[in-house]
């Protein structure tokens, strides 16, 4: 069976709405590795889009859902509920920034989530407007369409988006847009298209995933916290793609002075089992009614083992602390490329969440055709990397925070080797 054969079935089986950024089949992982089915092996840096923090396959992870297996894999918690459930929420209630009472809903995917959060916001504040980012990504539901601040692919061809959903600049300085000058198109939208006191939150990735690897800044935060209490608006993190570790804290607003009203969770949560949670102040929380939230498969028995065992893992084996050292690891290496690869505009990104931003060396324009290059170039050599970015011109680096050390310096030397041989042939 080749990857040929397969692609060709792939093609007749299934929409091609259902992109795909590698014609690898898998066959078996183990940590950051994956072999495919033709045997051969590559570095995975990608993790599954960040699910993977704890690896492929982690022993604890497979033991916990192994033990699960032999007790029962579903009931509905809204019909027959079980203990797992209720600590997991316990861990997470002491486990998010913030020093008041939180409590916990479990669904089973990140848009899902922000749905919810939305859901319990709004009924929370009795508002119905919500502000979120340009460059963010927030879901392929309708409410996550509306809220993520990327056009293409995400929203083009589906028609017309929810209403009350308004987007403000991110600040990226290094794209002209300054923590002020976000602040201030904020200011502006209030005065000219939404009365602040219909707004019910403001949604925002402490670090983007999707539109590029970005870091809100501190001092932006602070603000954009002052100015929820200053109007009675509901701050909403969405840790995604930031929490459990990824950043060097167990989430990424643990880097701020501040707490977000509602967290939305997913990814990392459960190592690679459909799992997502909402954890907000116990007031707000409760403010939906009984049956208002829930779902089907939402806290799955499965998931909720897995994850109980991730946050095990994230302790035991100091995953906060590996993860500064990991990323540190490969921000050096990325800068020591400075002088050879022109290309290079940027270097970011705290604990393990990094990136690199490539721009054409003649006219300083952001190039994704690079970015690509640099990727396919890797494909070839044996490491799995994705690209991002509004324009498409940053490839993000998401490697379990696992990885060993010989497998990180080989990753590196082929990332090293395929970004020299894309500059090259410029």
């Amino acid at each position: 069976m080749t990857a040929t054969s397969l692609t060709d079935r792939k093609n007749a089986a299934i929409s091609r709405g259902v992109g795909m950024t590698t014609q690898i089949y898998a066959d078996r992982a183990e940590n950051a590795e994956i072999w495919d089915k033709e045997g051969r092996r590559y570095i995975d840096f990608a993790a599954g889009i960040a699910v993977l923090n704890t690896g492929h396959r982690h022993p604890k992870v497979i033991a916990a859902v192994k033990d699960q297996l032999d007790h029962f894999t579903h009931t509905c918690h809204q019909v027959v509920p079980y203990e797992s459930y209720v600590s997991l929420a316990e861990r997470l209630n002491a486990l998010l920034p913030g020093d008041f009472e939180k409590k916990t809903i479990f669904v089973t995917t990140g848009a899902e989530a922000v749905e919810n959060a939305v859901k319990i916001a709004r009924a929370a504040t009795g508002r119905s407007a919500v502000i979120a980012f340009g460059g963010g990504f927030h879901g392929r539901t309708f409410m996550g369409m509306a809220l993520t601040g990327k056009v293409v692919p995400y929203k083009v061809g589906f028609g017309a988006m929810p209403g009350d959903v308004f987007h403000v600049p991110f600040p990226v300085e290094l794209h002209g847009v300054t923590a002020d000058q976000s602040l201030a198109a904020l200011k502006k939208l209030f005065a000219a298209d939404v009365d602040p006191q219909r707004v019910a939150a403001i949604i925002i990735e402490p670090v983007q995933g999707e539109g590029g690897f970005y870091p809100a800044p501190a001092a932006f935060m602070k603000a954009l916290r002052e100015l929820c209490d200053q109007y009675g608006i509901l701050l909403i993190a969405d840790e995604v793609q930031t929490g459990f570790a990824r950043t060097g804290r167990m989430f990424a607003m643990d880097h701020h002075e501040v707490a977000a009203d509602l967290t939305t969770m997913a990814k990392s949560l459960a190592g690679g089992f459909p799992l997502a949670a909402v954890t907000g102040r116990a007031e707000i929380m409760d403010a939906p009614g009984p049956g208002g939230l829930g779902g089907t498969y939402g806290g799955n028995p499965l998931g909720i083992a897995a994850a109980h065992a991730v946050l095990d893992v994230i302790k035991d084996e100091d995953l906060c602390n590996r993860a500064n050292q990991l990323g540190g690891r490969l921000k050096q290496r990325l800068e020591s490329l400075r002088e050879t690869v022109p290309e290079i505009a940027d270097i970011r990104g705290p604990g393990f969440m990094n990136a690199v931003e490539f721009n054409d060396r003649t006219t300083g324009l952001p190039s994704a055709e690079f970015a690509n290059r640099v990727r396919l170039i890797a494909l070839d050599k044996g490491l799995i990397l994705l690209t991002c970015g509004v324009h498409g011109n940053v490839i993000r680096f998401l490697a379990p925070i696992t990885i060993q050390d010989e497998v990180l310096g080989e990753a590196l030397d082929i990332l090293e080797a395929s970004m020299l041989e894309a500059s090259a042939a410029k």
